[in-house]
Order: C-alpha cells, then structure tokens, then sequence
C-alpha cells in the first residue's frame, strides 16, 4: 500500500481547498452562508478553502450538499468507466465544438427539449447589468409576457426568496427553481421574455435545461459598473453586506465574475451594456435576439 507523503497531502489539500472556494464562488455564497447551511463552521471552512483544514468524508458531504452539488462533483472523481471515456473525448474540443456536440448528442439520442426556444427569451448575467430594465423593454417590443424568475421560484413555493433558503437550502431552492423553468416553458410556448438569477449558470442541470428551453443572451458589463448599478439599487446580494461598497466587496464581485465568465458565455448571444445608454442597449439587445414572427 503506498502512502502519500506529507508534500503530496498538502498538495492534495489546497487542491480541495481550491475547489470548495471555486464552486462557493460560482454559486455567490459567501462563507458565512455555507457554513449556516452546511452547519460546518466559518473558521473551518476558511482553514479548508486555505488547505489547512482535517478533512473528514462528513464535513466534504455536508459542505458539498450545501454548495448542491455531490461529493463526486467536488472530487472530480470515480466516473463511470463509460462516461469517463466520452468526457476524454470532449476534453479535447474547445468551447465552440462542446456546444456542438451537445446540441449534436441532444438531437441523435431525442435529449433536447429546443423547439420554440427561440420564441422565449432569458436574460442571463450578474446585477446591475439591466437585465429587468431592458427584459421589459424588450417583452413591450416584442409584445410578449415579462417575468422575472426569481418572483416565479417564490410562486413556486409559496414563501419567499428568502424563507426558501433558510428552510431548504441551495438544494431546495434549486428544485424549485427547475421546477418554476419547467412551468414558465410550458406556460409561454408562444414567447416570454424572462430575467434569471446570476447564480443559475453555477447549477449545471439546471443551466442545461435553461439553455434547451430559451434563447439565452448574457448581459455583460465592467465590474464597476456592476458594482455602481447594484449600489444604486441598494441590493448588494451576494456580497456579504457587511463589506458595503469596498475595496473588498469589489475584489467578491470580481472573483464571482471572473468564476462564471465562461459559463456566461456559453449563451446564444452576448450584449455588452458598459458605457452604454438604455436606449443603445436595447437596440443592441433587439439586434441580438431571434425576429418575431409577422403574422
């Protein structure tokens, strides 16, 4: 039996560490929120993020229930000998041949969901970047519904954003979440334009089923820009709001953005509203989106 020696297990550890602190981000929880919903503490999550922490197999479980994802997804590890062979193939396409060959194996085994994506509209990105101000605009153009989805995972459930949370977690909150996707699909078969938390393109199965019902565009933006807007707004989810607008609020929002961006661009369409008007952004947004049909 060969044993690790103590440089390979501190090597081991802060790869761990890396990844606990990557997912957190793509999820935009800040520390304090996955220690409530894991019931591990602060200061042990944050000697596991630094790759100090004594690792046991419970606290990975409880940590990665919490971030909703499984204990594989956090090892990255003990894939079917099957699925593992396909995922070596794909490990050698760049980005633009993995969306083909997803829309490819969605279409030759009957796994996508896409026809009339085109007529339903999901604006995706982080906030601040005008995804309600101009999902509204653009449904009025368009003469099509506007909802907000956030508002729908609340009708979803009965309670409110912030009761799902604390009574059910990530995980609950991403069931309802696929579930109200689901609904919305099914109720505007003939179009809808919809605003999506930032944090949806974080939860794979969910992001996969957004993308195989909707057109979706990313609204982008410069992080100061984001910060400026959010400020403004008086909302500064999901930075720790104890922080305010600082220096190290901003260095949150960057991490988050920067932890998102290539799955941000995995959207049909991307629309850069920095150092734009509403009005230039919209006629962006119109231009970047399937035509209604003419009757």
């Amino acid at each position: 039996m060969q044993v690790m020696s103590e440089i390979e297990v501190k090597a081991t550890l802060a790869e761990l560490g890396a990844r606990v602190r990557a997912w957190r981000a793509r999820r935009g929880m800040t520390r304090k929120a996955l220690a409530t919903d894991s019931g591990l503490s602060e200061r042990f999550l944050a000697d596991v993020e630094s790759g100090k922490g004594n690792v046991s197999i419970n606290s990975l479980e409880a940590a990665a229930r919490a971030l909703n994802i499984s204990i594989l997804d956090l090892m990255q590890d003990a894939l079917r000998p099957a699925l593992a062979r396909v995922q070596g193939l794909l490990g050698r396409l760049d980005d633009t041949q993995l969306d083909q060959a997803y829309a490819l194996l969605g279409s030759t085994f009957g796994l996508s969901e896409s026809s009339g994506r085109e007529a339903r509209i999901a604006l995706i990105g982080l906030r601040g970047a005008g995804k309600s101000t101009l999902g509204l605009q653009l449904a009025t153009e368009r003469g099509v519904p506007f909802v907000e989805l956030d508002r729908e995972i609340e009708r979803e459930a009965g309670t409110s954003m912030n009761e799902i949370l604390l009574l059910h977690g990530q995980a609950g909150y991403r069931r309802y979440e696929r579930r109200a996707l689901f609904r919305i699909a099914e109720d505007h078969a003939a179009g809808v334009v919809m605003t999506t938390g930032g944090s949806i393109v974080s939860e794979r199965e969910t992001f996969d089923l957004l993308q195989s019902r909707f057109y979706c565009v990313w609204l982008k933006a410069s992080p100061e820009e984001h910060m400026a807007r959010v400020v403004a707004q008086g909302d500064m989810r999901p930075f720790d709001s104890t922080r305010g607008a600082t220096s190290e609020a901003m260095e949150d929002l960057r991490r988050i953005l920067a932890s998102r961006e290539a799955l941000y661009a995995r959207a049909d369409a991307v629309v850069d509203t920095a150092a734009r008007t509403l009005k230039q952004s919209l006629k962006d947004l119109e231009r970047a989106v399937p035509q209604v049909a003419s009757n």
